[in-house]
């Protein structure tokens, strides 16, 4: 089965996850990179993108 591109795009794309409380935002990942992106619960910067999951083990 084929992966569709516009779906990997709008679960992947721009998604980041804080690395202290696990939130999910959107955002432009050179805001990420300047650090102007906080996050929204606990105000932390530290965000790392989304992982695809591969689905092997």
């Amino acid at each position: 089965m084929a992966k569709i591109e516009a779906a990997h795009a709008r679960l992947f794309k721009g998604v980041f996850v804080c690395r202290r409380c696990g939130s999910k935002i959107r955002a432009h990942a050179r805001k990420i990179a300047e650090g102007k992106v906080k996050c929204r619960k606990c105000k932390s910067r530290a965000l790392r993108p989304k992982s695809k999951k591969t689905g092997k083990g």
